[in-house]
């Protein structure tokens, strides 16, 4: 296979549902860009027919099919690395197997990139989604972004665009624990955002539940700054400081009414409630600081991000 224009990275696992809709629609999309591209999906560790399919779409379309098969599930994320890792296109996309963002869309983000835009990010356009989700989803933007200063209106949608530089950037990084999106968006020159079409789920169900988006916040959040340890340590320091205060006042106050110096000192352990407070205030922040420290264990043990047990594709000399 010569190096094509475009790269479309696609995550997999459990999609056998959708994946049949997938294929017919994605290609003839890709076909009428008119420009040279590969499809490389990445079966993360699926149990069902998922890489059964993705054989058979290969042996349908070898000239712009490759297929890697991990050996087990090592995250979207990671599914995405492995995507960027082999990619070969100038420009690459990511794009989820489950039809929520229509591939009809590529064309969008690629002219932005043709404009001289390095990245290209989604925002999805009256979504599909409960009315909870999207709460959530907003409170959570915007914790991230007040937390990291990363600037993505729509952090979920995975419709997005890469230039080769930032990808290439990208894959320099050796961290155990990343969030792509967030990543490029530190290394983008000129980034841009742009509304896509969304649609309910085609077949399947979500992999992400509200503890998965929790979870992938708080890793984004202390993957890409220290505010947190620094918010609880000033936090800390106020709740300290005010408690020394308050017990001050009502031990004086105690002390002048009842008239006994004890009477007022025996206020302080009195005060059950505010004691549960610190103690809770203490779990958390050593909560925080293991999370840290995780990431360092997980990064200094070096092991492989991932594993992979075979890559269909076409050589040039097939």
């Amino acid at each position: 296979m010569s190096s094509p224009h475009v790269s479309i990275i696609i995550p997999v696992y459990n999609e056998a549902a959708v994946l049949p809709a997938l294929f017919a629609r994605l290609y003839p999309a890709l076909d009428a860009l008119e420009k040279s591209y590969e499809v490389i999906f990445i079966n993360d560790g699926s149990r069902d027919r998922s890489a059964a399919l993705l054989r058979e779409q290969f042996q349908a379309r070898p000239d712009v099919t490759r297929v890697i098969l991990f050996n087990g599930n090592f995250g979207q994320h990671m599914a995405i690395v492995a995507g960027f890792e082999r990619a070969r296109g100038a420009q690459i996309v990511t794009l989820d197997a489950d039809l929520q963002n229509p591939p009809e869309e590529i064309g969008k983000l690629l002219t932005q990139l043709d404009a001289g835009h390095d990245y290209v990010g989604g925002v999805r356009a009256a979504r599909q989604d409960t009315a909870f989700r999207r709460w959530a989803s907003y409170l959570m933007n915007r914790i991230r972004e007040r937390t990291t200063h990363i600037r993505m209106t729509d952090q979920g949608c995975m419709l997005r665009a890469y230039s080769r530089g930032v990808v290439d950037a990208i894959n320099l990084c050796r961290e155990s624990n990343t969030y792509i999106p967030a990543l490029a968006y530190t290394f983008a020159l000129h980034p841009v955002e742009i509304s896509v079409a969304h649609a309910e789920r085609a077949a399947g169900e979500s992999k992400y539940s509200l503890y998965s988006l929790a979870r992938l916040n708080f890793d984004l959040m202390t993957g890409f700054s220290l505010a947190p340890l620094q918010l609880f340590s000033l936090l800390g320091m106020l709740v300290s400081v005010g408690s020394v205060c308050l017990y001050l006042v009502i031990m004086l106050q105690r002390w002048v009414v009842s008239g006994s110096f004890m009477e007022g000192l025996r206020t302080i352990w009195d005060r059950d409630i505010l004691q549960f407070f610190l103690i809770g205030l203490v779990l958390f922040g050593l909560g925080l600081l293991g999370e840290y420290i995780g990431r360092i264990y997980e990064q200094v043990r070096q092991r492989p991000r991932y594993l992979v047990q075979g890559v269909l594709e076409q050589h040039a000399d097939d």
